[in-house]
């Protein structure tokens, strides 16, 4: 951790702030419409007449809403951080031990804060 030479240049890291942006912004989309979803429900439910089988479903519906909604929320705080690691120079570097991620892990997990290693032991960890 002691080299103070750049991991990646500056148009890697560009098109990686690109695509964490892109996706922080669909993700808050994904949260807003899910909320007025859950509004939408809970209106028709209290104005509607009560059928058991239905409250049934709309309480499934909203508990699958909110699992996503938790994971998404989860995403977003990672995509928040790797944004902030850029900003600083540490893109690309684990949060955990100060590793280099690999490139192609960050490719398709571009929000990566930590190593597959790392990840996997907290994960164990609960």
């Amino acid at each position: 951790m002691g080299d103070k030479t750049p991991r990646f240049d500056a148009s890697y890291l560009e098109r990686k702030r690109r695509q964490l942006t892109q996706l922080r912004d669909e993700l808050r989309k994904t949260a807003n419409a899910a909320e007025a979803a859950e509004s939408d429900i809970k209106l028709d439910s209290a104005s509607a007449p009560r059928e058991y089988e239905d409250d049934a479903q709309r309480l499934d519906m909203l508990e699958i809403e909110g699992n996503l909604v938790r994971r998404d929320i989860g995403r977003l705080a990672r995509i928040e951080r790797a944004l902030e690691k850029i900003a600083e120079g540490t893109y690309g570097l684990s949060d955990v031990s100060g590793e280099a991620i690999p490139t192609d892990r960050l490719e398709s997990l571009p929000d990566a804060l930590n190593t597959v290693a790392e990840q996997s032991a907290s994960e164990h960890a609960g």
